[in-house]
């Protein structure tokens, strides 16, 4: 049993601040919460309980390339098959890669991130590799296979009509026995009759599907000269993905056209900014009501560090909106939260209640830097570093804690 009291609990989907007088864990499961009174600003030091974060796009097995893809383009660095990351991937033994990997998912845990979504190259290998990692570690990964070899020559993709053959297909089904869904890095690197195979084989399957879209204007006019589509309409006509990733150039109408779809849309700011991409429309997205979440996209870009990406993105967007109003800390933090309901469903919440699973991070808002803040939630999205995670639980059990709170396990 884990037990705390005397605290302050970021509550229910809202993240509405609290004081907590007793906050009980059975199992893996929220027993009892003794809410107190409202509270948005601090007198004193005090614990902050929230939901565990949820890392909506990550490429974590190049991590073990950090930083070697500064000074390249997105092409030179990260498209197949002769893109730095498929090049160094390619020679790295079993045992290093998973060393690299496992270190990386235990980075999250002291972070306060449960789970990622990971769209993991390397074919049926590279799923088993994460998978591997993911049950030493205790951090969920949701694996998004890749074929290991783009299986359609220039020219057929240039056609537009060619199938998978038989052996894709059994890759297909070899990695979906072991990953949680699949995605390829754009809707051009296969054919509309794949991706409507793809979408097939995932349904029978109950798998999930996602994609890359408008990460730059290539990916739309690559699209537009081959299928009279952008690759957004593409996308969701032939493939009809569970999650968007990036939607950095999207327009106005594909902003709307993300929110008649009711799209999942996973934003990467420091990871566009890194590479000189321009910074994703996130106060339109907002005002838009596309569910939106955050990730930080390759390891070799970025530490998986959400903290950091909450700070961007809030500020981006204020900057964006071009008020000092907008928007509101809480919209920010739900997408790394609650936001992430409508794509995993399941036991998956990113919320913190009576009867839910044990899924939270403990901050140490005791800490000089964050013990006065006049607002708890803005607090949170812009001034909590990895310094400040006190404990990170998952179902109950405890994937990280600091040396210094070994007292408030019960």
């Amino acid at each position: 049993m884990l037990e705390f009291s005397d605290c302050t609990i970021l509550h229910g989907t809202e993240l509405e601040p609290y004081e907590c007088k007793r906050f009980i864990v059975e199992q893996d499961t929220i027993r009892a919460i003794e809410l107190g009174q409202p509270c948005d600003r601090l007198e004193k030091g005090t614990l902050v309980l929230m939901p565990a974060l949820y890392n909506s796009h990550t490429h974590i097995g190049d991590s073990c390339l950090p930083d070697g893809a500064t000074g390249m383009t997105l092409e030179q660095g990260f498209f197949r098959p002769e893109g730095y990351k498929y090049r160094e991937l390619a020679k790295r033994s079993r045992e290093e890669h998973l060393s690299h990997i496992t270190a990386h998912l235990r980075y999250m845990a002291r972070t306060g991130t449960i789970a990622h979504l990971d769209f993991r190259e390397q074919g049926v290998y590279g799923s088993q590799l994460l998978r591997q990692a993911s049950e030493a570690v205790g951090v969920r990964s949701v694996i998004l296979g890749q074929f290991n070899d783009l299986p359609f020559t220039a020219e057929q993709l240039t056609e537009n009509r060619a199938e998978l053959s038989e052996a894709a297909l059994q890759e297909l089904e070899a990695m979906l026995a072991i990953a949680d869904g699949f995605s390829e890095s754009t809707i051009n690197d296969l054919t509309d009759t794949a991706w409507q195979q793809i979408r097939q084989r995932t349904e029978q399957h109950h798998k999930l599907r996602a994609i890359h879209c408008l990460e730059n204007a290539g990916y739309r006019e690559v699209s537009l000269a081959i299928a009279g589509r952008g690759d957004l309409e593409r996308a969701l006509d032939v493939y009809d993905p569970h999650l968007i990733i990036h939607a950095t150039v999207a327009n106005d109408e594909e902003i709307a056209m993300l929110a008649k779809h009711q799209c999942n849309v996973a934003l990467n700011p420091r990871a566009n900014a890194n590479l000189g991409l321009p910074l994703p429309p996130i106060a339109a997205l907002l005002e838009s009501g596309t569910n939106l979440l955050l990730g930080t996209d390759n390891g070799l870009l970025n530490s998986p560090n959400l903290w950091a990406e909450l700070d961007f993105t809030y500020k981006v967007a204020k900057s964006q909106f071009g008020d000092a109003l907008r928007p509101d800390p809480t919209a920010i933090l739900k997408m790394v939260t609650s936001n992430i309901r409508p794509v995993l469903g399941g036991d998956a919440y990113g919320a913190l209640a009576v009867g839910l699973p044990a899924d939270f991070t403990v901050l140490n808002f005791h800490q000089g830097h964050l013990r006065a803040s006049q607002n708890i939630l803005a607090s949170v999205v812009t001034r909590v570093t990895p310094e400040d995670v006190w404990m990170t639980i998952r179902q109950g059990k405890v994937l990280y804690r600091d040396p210094r709170a070994s007292s408030l396990e019960d």
